[in-house]
């Protein structure tokens, strides 16, 4: 991989415009959008960083591949749910580009694949904002982002660790990988448990996700599940990197004073607040997948896959009191 001197965003939301932001103060940086006027208003006026750090970077934006040029690295930071669209875009497009996925999850490398044959670097993000405007973002928890080679691809430890590099010079934080499946099957696990209970509990990551002493507890759910998921992992041979009951531990006691007012809210619950697909086929799904393929029994995450599956058919349905009174679709 060539010294990367400019790199292209493709899903500028909370954290592709955290890489953006931060990435546009180091090297040239290009964003492809959905909609022209967001490409107009980040041409326009650049994008703004604030909270853990404070950034104004230069962006060139366009909603067509084809008018942003080539680049040395492209970075798809969109939901897993939007992945394929997002090979679509880039398809014929960026020859020279090393393409990084950063998506909850397993599968979004293979669906980049299938259009193009760019080196694939797999990423995992801990870091989060909130993205105000189309041109601001807060950038919350300075975590790090978790990389390495695609085993599938052509994409070197090499490649990962100078892109892990440069993600570093930016302000932002990353950790390379030979192998990241350990890594990657370690944050999968976590997701596919708190995300899935936060979709239909209604409850952010709030401090009920550790707690076990009563009978009624949710930490005895969330424990469990996990502990389900790592017997799937260890069938596979995986080693996990972190203990998914841990992480769960430290992310609810960090920066806790006692009360839940700044929970974090998981993507997954915001979905079902909007009434959108969520990445459950990418999260729980995933575990059953593979859990199914290895005759483990894997009970609880197939319970709760069903029910965000349902809870998604819910709000595809017409409201009851319509079918009541005969109303039309």
């Amino acid at each position: 991989m060539q010294e990367i001197q400019s790199v292209c965003v493709v899903g500028a939301g909370a954290i592709g415009s955290l890489f953006a932001g931060h990435l546009g103060s180091v090297v040239q940086m290009k964003v492809l959008t959905r909609r022209k006027e967001h490409a107009a208003l980040l041409n326009a006026h650049g994008l703004k960083v604030r909270g853990k750090s404070a950034l104004h970077a230069r962006i060139s934006a366009a909603t067509d591949a084809a008018a942003l040029g080539d680049v040395d690295l492209l970075i798809i930071a969109t939901k897993a749910t939007a992945v394929e669209d997002s090979a679509r875009l880039i398809a014929g497009h960026f020859p020279s580009a090393t393409v990084m996925t950063v998506q909850n999850g397993l599968g979004c490398e293979a669906v980049v694949a299938r259009h193009g044959n760019w080196p694939i670097v797999s990423a995992v993000t801990f870091m989060s904002g909130v993205r105000h405007s189309d041109i601001e973002v807060e950038y919350e928890l300075d975590t790090a982002t978790w990389m390495g080679p695609w085993a599938g691809g052509k994409a070197s430890y090499a490649d990962v660790q100078q892109i892990a590099a440069l993600i570093e010079r930016s302000g932002l934080k990353a950790k390379a990988f030979p192998d990241l499946l350990p890594a990657q099957w370690s944050k999968l696990l976590f997701n596919s448990c708190v995300n899935s209970i936060g979709a239909l509990t209604d409850l952010p990551h709030v401090q009920a996700f550790a707690r076990r002493e009563g009978l009624t507890d949710l930490g005895h759910l969330v424990h469990d599940m996990m502990a389900e998921g790592r017997r799937v992992a260890a069938a596979l041979g995986i080693e996990l990197y972190r203990d998914p009951w841990a992480m769960n531990v430290e992310a609810v006691s960090h920066g806790q004073t006692g009360d839940d007012e700044y929970a974090h809210v998981f993507s997954m619950l915001e979905d079902v607040r909007a009434h959108r697909p969520t990445e459950v086929d990418w999260l729980t799904g995933a575990v059953v997948r593979e859990a199914q393929r290895l005759g483990i029994p894997a009970p609880i995450h197939e319970t709760l896959y069903r029910l965000v599956k349902a809870r998604e058919t819910s709000w595809q349905r017409r409201p009851a009191t319509q079918i009541a009174h005969g109303s039309p679709a």
